[in-house]
């Protein structure tokens, strides 16, 4: 019998992996995603108003106060990784992907509990949902 060294053990964080099918190209979703000025129109858990950038920083209102995201440079891999530094100077590292999928493209976000409690956690994560419902709604009227 083979016992694995990770059985049993609490880690003591859970990530839910949240993700959405959107009837377009990955190449059109990564667009509107990763536009720094659409954030307010799809993306209601970072941001709640107009974005104001500084180089590659972006500064935001957002319902956890102001924020501040960095988002991963443009690249051609989906990739929309973003840290976001909290009020209280925080930083908590968002993996979000855009991956081709058979219907379109399909939008990967990870919540990651931390610090949270397990039922602030799956309200992230419906948060999180809400936020891919309007991005796909958004491209799916351009498309």
């Amino acid at each position: 019998m083979v016992r694995s060294a990770w059985a049993g053990r609490d880690w003591g964080m859970r990530s839910i992996h949240v993700s959405r099918v959107v009837a377009a190209s990955a190449e059109e979703v990564y667009a509107v995603a990763s536009d720094p000025d659409r954030l307010p129109a799809w993306a209601s858990g970072l941001a709640s108003a107009d974005v104001v950038r500084e180089g590659d920083l972006l500064h935001v209102a957002s319902p956890m106060g102001k924020v501040t995201v960095r988002f991963v440079s443009r690249n051609d891999l989906g990739v929309l990784d973003h840290d976001v530094t909290l009020p209280d100077g925080t930083v908590v590292t968002n993996p979000m992907r855009v991956v081709a999928h058979p219907d379109g493209a399909e939008v990967l976000f990870t919540v990651r509990q931390l610090a949270m409690s397990d039922a602030e956690l799956e309200r992230d994560a419906g948060v999180v949902a809400a936020d891919l419902e309007r991005l796909a709604a958004l491209v799916e009227r351009r498309a």
